[in-house]
């Protein structure tokens, strides 16, 4: 079901607020296509990994590695075990891409142009890239922090503190769309309003709304309702 007319055509959020977006599950829906990429990277390598979706999501790249290859490896072989898995990502999404981004994702960003908004998330630069560009949405973002340029990543809050800082907002005072369980205990650790995204698997409760995608009637009615704090 998409909004109403009536909320369309509003598109308001209370000055002095803004938004933070996570990208994979929360804009597109990516997660899958990361679990079976990680099943062919690693059937590749000869490896076998139990429980491998539960243990890789939410988490940023070189700590997946770590904890399937182990800790004996240098710095370097866990970046060339990363980057060959995200490549390997790459090429499966891309020609599925348009098809993976949320539903009304594209209309929502337009209807709140003038709201600043950040990209933090976890993932690798490229994948950022990739997603951003061949997906149109890097026009959106104000400010885009991933999973590289802060020392903790998510379950701690830093990538949204650092986003929040730099779009010039008190993190108390933004709206961060998240999915993961890790990206939510971060979102509501920073003290922001939290919106879970439940696009493939269930939401922690501990979410301010949780929805299903961006055109779900509950999110503008809800937004229109908040206030600076």
């Amino acid at each position: 079901m998409v909004p109403s007319e009536a909320v369309m055509r509003a598109g308001r959020l209370a000055p002095g607020m803004a938004f933070i977006f996570d990208m994979d599950g929360t804009m597109v829906d990516s997660n899958d296509l990361h679990s079976d990429a990680w099943d062919r990277y690693l059937a590749q390598q000869g490896v076998t990994i139990p429980d491998m979706t539960a243990r890789m999501l939410g988490k940023r790249n070189d700590e997946i590695v770590v904890d399937f290859f182990g800790s004996h490896l240098a710095p370097e072989e866990v970046f060339q075990h990363g980057a060959a898995k995200e490549a390997l990502y790459r090429d499966m999404m891309r020609p599925i891409l348009s098809e993976r981004i949320l539903p009304g994702l594209h209309e929502f960003l337009e209807r709140y142009a003038d709201v600043p908004k950040g990209l933090a998330t976890n993932a690798e630069r490229p994948n950022v890239d990739f997603v951003l560009d061949e997906a149109d949405l890097r026009r959106f973002f104000r400010v885009i922090i991933d999973g590289n340029q802060v020392q903790r990543p998510k379950p701690n809050p830093e990538v949204f503190l650092t986003t929040a800082t730099q779009l010039g907002y008190d993190p108390r005072n933004c709206v961060i769309f998240e999915d993961s369980p890790a990206g939510l205990r971060a979102a509501r650790d920073s003290g922001a309003w939290v919106v879970g995204v439940q696009s493939k698997h269930p939401v922690e409760q501990e979410a301010d709304l949780i929805i299903e995608h961006f055109e779900d009637p509950r999110l503008e009615p809800w937004l229109c309702g908040l206030t600076p704090r």
